[in-house]
């Protein structure tokens, strides 16, 4: 059985920062590519941040520069490293690992929300 399960959100001031983890089990988490979309009320779920299984990433352009996405295959985890936090990076974060070998396969946790206010 799959799980991601997500961890490390929550509340937070404009300004600060919070790590974000994904445990994965029941896959070779190795050569999954990893990934953190979010989803804020009434808006569409959008991707984050995306790391291959060599290590490669690519951000959204509204968090270049702020947030660091990471993993550790030894752990079976992945990292969101969010700094300088924006009430606008207020949403529900979720943690997804996906492989395309002949078909394409994706699997989602089931979220943890960050709340960026003051």
């Amino acid at each position: 059985q799959v799980q991601l399960v997500e961890s490390g959100g929550g509340l937070v001031q404009p300004g600060g920062s919070l790590r974000l983890s994904c445990a994965a089990s029941g896959i070779m988490f190795s050569i999954y590519r990893m990934g953190w979309y979010r989803q804020a009320p009434g808006k569409q779920r959008e991707l984050v941040a995306r790391i291959t299984y060599s290590g490669t990433t690519n951000y959204a352009d509204s968090v270049k520069g702020r947030f660091t996405i990471s993993r550790d295959n030894a752990k079976n985890t992945v990292y969101l490293q969010m700094n300088s936090l924006k009430p606008e990076d207020t949403a529900v974060y979720y943690c997804s690992a996906d492989l395309s070998v002949g078909t394409f396969v994706n699997y989602w946790g089931q979220g943890t929300q960050v709340t960026v206010s003051s």
